[in-house]
């Protein structure tokens, strides 16, 4: 799991990385699938690859084996017609071949190892990125969610922040002293009115009383003041 480890690895570094700019969770998560699903195809080419060069030295292993058993065969002919010298030098040629065998089948096996580890990454990289779309889904979903929230949060601050009381504040101080203003206003109107009707009333008075004092002149008795019973009575009495 070293291979897979290490693309990990790389993937988190860089999830990392965009975390610390703050940017959009959503394109964060996007971006993550994206690169981890690179990384696969990355690594069902080089699983290919190995298997194609398996199978390329499989085949330099026959044909090498062939040739072995091939130089064999022309060794014995050659001790068959009593050619020693020829023999030998077809004996060389089969051990050379030999040797490749034994290269050949080394790397193999060794290509063999590297495909069932290859293939094993392979497998084991499919079931993040499996896990990793159905995380992204829901951290999607939350994000949105919270991203909702948080626009809401917002809002009920506009409407219940100091801006909005202080402007509730100062329209009712406003409407108050409107309403002040207005009962001084008809405070006023109305002892005005009640002051040109006390006016009149004293007025009233002041004629009837000198309408009596001219009576009682004309009538020879001026000397007497009238009391009060005899005054007419005023409106107010």
């Amino acid at each position: 799991m070293g291979f897979i480890d290490r693309i990990l690895r790389v993937i988190r570094a860089n999830f990392n990385s965009i975390v610390t700019k703050a940017e959009d969770p959503e394109k964060i998560l996007e971006q993550t699938v994206m690169e981890m699903q690179e990384k696969l195809v990355e690594m069902r080419q080089a699983v290919a690859a190995s298997i194609a060069n398996q199978k390329r030295t499989e085949r330099q292993l026959a044909q090498a084996q062939s040739n072995a058993d091939e130089w064999y065969r022309r060794t014995q002919l050659a001790i068959q017609q009593g050619n020693d010298a020829l023999a030998r030098e077809a004996l060389t040629k089969r051990r050379t071949y030999q040797e490749a065998v034994s290269t050949f089948s080394s790397q193999i096996e060794q290509q063999s190892t590297l495909v069932v580890r290859l293939k094993k990454d392979l497998q084991g990289l499919e079931v993040k990125i499996s896990e990793a779309r159905t995380k992204k889904d829901m951290y999607i979903a939350r994000a949105r969610s919270a991203e909702a929230s948080l626009k809401l949060q917002d809002m009920l601050g506009g409407v219940n922040g100091t801006g909005t009381q202080s402007a509730f504040n100062r329209m009712e101080e406003k409407v108050m002293q409107l309403e002040a203003q207005t009962e001084v206003m008809t405070e006023l109107s109305g002892d005005n009115l009640q002051k040109q009707f006390d006016a009149l009333d004293s007025a009233n008075d002041l004629d009837v009383e000198l309408a009596a004092m001219k009576a009682q002149i004309f009538s020879g008795t001026e000397n007497t003041t009238p009391s009060l019973q005899q005054l007419p009575k005023s409106q107010d009495s």
